[in-house]
């Protein structure tokens, strides 16, 4: 699916999204990134939610969002407790949705000046 919206030029938008890929800006990622509003950073270690340990989360944290979506291309996740301790503790609100609905809410949110990271799985695996 094609996403076009407008936005000062400074700011990371998903441009596009389909399983395997996404497109941030003009910007091709096939692999796990984390995307905010001045922030892009590919190919992280973890291939899927549930390999996510604590210190795959240092650049999340670092940005101190107010809420950070987690989107996968495997549909929805059901982020066990220890996960979701991470971010409850350091008051970071967390949401976890289809990849889809990850990039289009991180869309909205960032264009709307909140400070949001998203974490995308563009793959199944």
């Amino acid at each position: 699916m094609k996403l076009t919206m407008e936005n000062p030029p400074a700011i990371h938008v998903v441009r596009g999204y389909r399983e395997g890929e996404i497109r941030i800006g003009e910007t091709l990622v096939t692999r796990t990134c984390l995307v905010a509003a001045q922030t892009l950073l590919a190919d992280l270690r973890p291939r899927s939610p549930a390999e996510l340990e604590l210190p795959d989360l240092d650049p999340v944290f670092a940005l101190r969002p107010e809420v950070a979506i987690i989107g996968w291309a495997g549909g929805q996740f059901l982020m066990p407790p220890r996960q979701r301790r991470w971010f409850l503790e350091r008051r970071i609100g967390i949401e976890v949705m289809e990849l889809g609905a990850a990039c289009r809410t991180y869309n909205v949110l960032v264009q709307d000046g909140r400070p949001v990271v998203a974490l995308l799985f563009p793959r199944r695996d």
